[in-house]
């Protein structure tokens, strides 16, 4: 799947994820701030990495403002900027 265009999802409020994705340079770059990196940073790396490679995204950078969200959010908010990045 190919991201064609700037996207994002979700807030920046607590227990949220902010999560913008736009078209890449050749791979996945992703950045992550997070409030809770220390702990938990590699699974939300992992977990939107698993998101990408499920809808066949390679080639994108990923933003992800993390604020304490639960899995399933970060999860719901990586597919929902996904599908608005490719345009539906």
């Amino acid at each position: 799947m190919e991201i064609i265009k700037k996207a994002s999802a979700g807030t920046l409020e607590s227990s949220d994820v902010y999560v913008e994705i736009e078209p890449g340079n050749g791979g996945i770059r992703l950045t992550l701030d997070s409030v809770v990196e220390q702990q938990f940073g590699q699974s939300i790396r992992d977990l939107v990495q698993e998101v990408l490679a499920e809808f066949g995204v390679t080639d994108a950078n990923v933003s992800i403002a993390d604020r304490g969200a639960l899995d399933c959010v970060i999860r719901a908010r990586v597919e929902t900027a996904v599908m608005r990045g490719k345009g539906e």
